[in-house]
């Protein structure tokens, strides 16, 4: 058996039925074989990122390992930034690359480079295959800490000369591991003496909770202890229905902004994420003196990471949030029910105080030219199906976003985490391959999107019904507010305009290059045209942009 056949045997043995990748010669015995493996389909890109982007996606959206085929040096350092993405959302990926014949390793070959290396930053492994006798083992190996608690992408390098070698060796199986971990009674029972003897307790939300899939032991949960539920300021599953009235929204980038929206609190209890995640620097801790912090991690790395815990539990996520579920309405008495049940009703007034404010602010900026953020997410939002599922890359329009839509179960929303921008619309690709039967919108800034504009071309090729939606502000918006934050924090006094952070001059036509690229494109001017457009398009079933123009920075 050749090298490329134990290659294929063992994607065939963990259930790989796509490869996303971009082809190169190194990757011939990768490529030459396909047609003897029908059941894998290769989901084909025009640059390295956009493959690595949509798998990340993929294997967030489709529960699977996501396997990914880059071609030698300069493709690898091209999908860098966004197997980077890939860590940071934990996404189970295995990433290889073709690489050079060993043979030439000594006479510094074209697009030759030490692959391991460059890889080694951003996967949890990174290892060259030198032998086919060491393909199959190697391959099992990788797929077997891809999905590891924490999760997160792997790197292997396929020599063209090893793909072609003889081996003995078998391909790699999966070994049947029942790695889900109980939690220790001891730590439960001290949970949940602390959540007992809090007044106004807080949950933070990760997207393990969301990969578990113990959303609604975790619904069960907040209404019992009459909690609110947070998000992290970046987050790539929803893990908490949004229209619950325990559903705060996110948290702030910085120590601070934390602090003061945890000041009510006395207890916060996080679960299934790395947090925080922050963009600013500021001294202090997200936690008033006094608030109990505890923690639920299926890793024991992220238990007390960044914070000193009061309780600290390792366990399944799901498995940890039905303990504790279990060990309330077991001890709970009268008086905390009727506690919760307070809490619980004054949660459901802030509920309906923000709804109150979002009315209010989209019809205040109903009429402004170019249209606001806040009406254009709600035209936007009247033209999606109900079942749409969003692959978001708004950044800015975020909060209108989430003032906006609802989101109910884990697999209706699906963004990036790390902050590499560019992961929208590459990300919508996996989406919309691991989620065939649903129809899938894509939500991106146009500065965004032009670091994966190829995508395009792919959803045309493959015919995946993606509806992209460019929100066009002819600026890096996110970029004009850094700076002012920078200026107030560093206490820089400047008036200075906002260097080289405007996208005009030449102005981009989306909706034109869509069409360059097979892609149906729609351009909208007016608020009043953004329903219909959207609507429209959806109901192509087709591929489909539609570049709206809104108002920049204010």
């Amino acid at each position: 058996m050749r090298g490329r056949q134990v290659f294929f045997e063992t994607l065939l043995n963990h259930g790989v039925d796509r490869i996303f990748g971009n082809p190169g010669t190194t990757e011939s015995p990768l490529l030459d074989s396909l047609l003897d493996y029908p059941q894998i389909q290769y989901i084909v890109h025009l640059h390295e990122g956009v493959a690595a982007g949509a798998a990340n996606f993929y294997a967030q959206a489709s529960g699977k390992t996501a396997f990914v085929n880059l071609h030698v040096a300069p493709g690898l350092g091209n999908a860098v930034g966004m197997i980077y993405g890939a860590l940071k959302n934990n996404s189970p990926m295995v990433v290889t690359a073709g690489q050079q014949d060993t043979r030439l390793r000594l006479r510094d070959p074209v697009l030759g480079h030490d692959l391991a290396a460059i890889a080694a930053p951003v996967t949890k492994w990174s290892v060259q295959v030198e032998t086919a006798d060491e393909l199959g083992p190697i391959l099992q190996r990788a797929f077997k800490i891809a999905n590891e608690a924490p999760a997160g992408p792997v790197f292997v390098a396929l020599p063209i000369n090893v793909m072609e070698q003889e081996t003995s060796i078998p391909a790699g199986k999966p070994g049947h591991s029942f790695a889900a971990t109980r939690p220790d009674p001891a730590g439960i029972a001290a949970m949940t003496r602390l959540l007992l003897a809090s007044a106004s307790p807080a949950i933070v939300a990760g997207d393990d909770v969301a990969r578990a899939g113990a959303g609604d032991t975790l619904v069960k949960l907040a209404e019992k202890l009459g909690a609110s539920v947070w998000f992290e300021g970046l987050r790539g599953r929803n893990s908490f229905p949004t229209d619950h009235p325990a559903a705060r929204g996110t948290l702030a980038f910085d120590a601070p902004g934390a602090a003061k929206q945890f000041a009510g609190n006395d207890l916060v209890l996080m679960v299934g994420g790395p947090f925080f995640e922050e963009v600013w620097y500021a001294p202090g801790s997200p936690f008033a003196a006094g608030t109990k912090v505890l923690q639920i991690e299926a890793a024991p790395s992220r238990l007390a990471y960044n914070f000193a815990l009061d309780a600290g539990v390792v366990a399944d996520v799901g498995a940890g949030l039905a303990a504790l579920d279990v060990a309330l309405a077991t001890v709970a008495g009268e008086d905390f029910d009727a506690a919760a049940a307070k809490r619980n009703a004054a949660l459901q007034t802030l509920k309906e105080s923000d709804a109150a404010a979002q009315k209010a602010r989209v019809e205040k900026a109903w009429a402004r030219t170019p249209t606001s953020m806040a009406r254009a997410m709600a035209e936007i939002r009247a033209g999606t199906p109900e079942d749409a599922i969003v692959a978001d890359e708004t950044i800015t329009a975020n909060l209108d976003l989430f003032k906006t839509f609802t989101f109910a179960g884990a697999d209706d929303y699906f963004s990036g985490r790390g902050g590499g921008i560019g992961q929208g619309l590459a990300g919508a690709i996996g989406v919309a391959v691991a989620q065939p039967k649903r129809p899938v919108l894509c939500l991106s800034g146009d500065g965004s999107s032009m670091y994966s504009i190829q995508a395009l071309w792919t959803a045309a090729h493959h015919d995946l019904a993606i509806v992209f939606v460019i929100l066009a502000n002819r600026e890096y918006r996110v970029l004009k507010h850094n700076i002012d934050a920078y200026r107030a924090r560093f206490d820089v006094k400047s008036n200075k305009p906002y260097m080289h952070m405007d996208l005009g001059g030449p102005t981009m036509g989306f909706a034109d290059m869509a069409r360059g690229m097979g892609v149906a494109g729609t351009y909208v001017a007016k608020a009043d045209d953004i329903k219909a457009a959207v609507a429209a398009a959806f109901k192509t079933g087709k591929p489909h942009l539609i570049e709206i123009e809104i108002e920049g920075k204010r």
